[in-house]
């Protein structure tokens, strides 16, 4: 009977350890994230405007939040106007895009009854040229690495933002030419499972400073890149956008233009 009695207080004990906490979490209000680009492919020319609008959400909550209410323009130095229209899912956009080199262009956004703004230039890039395999590679000596090659011009500032994509995963990388200004360098990319006829598309962006450093510190947040660098970061990072009716509710993103290098491997 003692031990019958010790167990129904042990029971007891433990069922009453089973009281749900409901943790109370101080929630902003949603801001405006931006992930607006010029891209000029160096290959062919052609390129393309594209600006994907969504808001911030609470820490619990799944999914994106699109925007799609909002008026998207860009207006070149000579003062014309490019109304973007909506695409759907949050996504503005027009293609083909005319820009120049030398030509400040400037993103407006209306959302809400507010103004968000940022100016920047075509920023160039230099052609990737080759890949090189390698297939002992990694841990195991068994994996497939790949290096995407290219020429940093001598005597110049440059700053690159570099992809590669394909089915098993996505790599990105920025870099600035410090330390191999004028030499070949190339762009690496090492995922699980990569194997042979497995195609990989690795582009090179021209990029400035600013957009480096951004990019820099939202790699370094991202512990996991599958869902691209512009998904919800640990910490705010600003960008070159600004709010120009309320200054104190800034935008989250970048508006950046840059030529593109686009090179296509099939794995050996």
């Amino acid at each position: 009977m003692k031990q019958l009695f010790m167990f129904f207080v042990l029971l007891t004990t433990l069922s009453s350890c089973e009281d749900v906490i409901d943790v109370d979490l101080n929630e902003s209000a949603p801001k405006l994230v931006v992930d607006a680009r010029i891209i000029k492919n160096i290959e062919n020319d052609d390129a393309f405007a594209r600006v994907k609008l969504s808001t911030t959400k609470p820490f619990f909550e799944t999914g994106t939040t699109h925007v799609n209410e909002a008026m998207v323009t860009i207006t070149d130095a000579n003062g014309i106007v490019y109304p973007l229209p909506n695409l759907g899912n949050g996504l503005y956009g027009l293609d083909p895009f005319i820009v120049e080199a030398n030509t400040s262009y400037t993103l407006e956004v209306d959302y809400e009854g507010e103004r968000y703004m940022a100016t920047e230039i075509l920023e160039p890039v230099v052609p990737l040229e080759f890949v090189e395999q390698r297939n002992d590679g990694g841990f195991s000596g068994e994996d497939i690495e790949l290096k995407a090659f290219f020429n940093d011009p001598p005597n110049e500032e440059n700053y690159y933002f570099f992809e590669g994509l394909s089915d098993r995963g996505d790599v990105y990388d920025t870099f600035n030419d410090e330390f191999f200004d004028g030499n070949r360098i190339f762009g690496f990319y090492s995922v699980e499972d990569l194997e042979t006829n497995d195609q990989v598309t690795f582009y090179l962006h021209g990029v400035d400073r600013n957009f480096y450093n951004f990019m820099f510190v939202l790699l370094q947040q991202s512990t996991d890149q599958s869902d691209g660098p512009f998904e919800t970061q640990p910490a705010t990072v600003r960008g070159n956008l600004v709010n120009t009716t309320t200054p104190d509710n800034f935008p989250l993103g970048y508006f950046r233009i840059s030529e593109v290098s686009i090179l296509t491997y099939t794995v050996q």
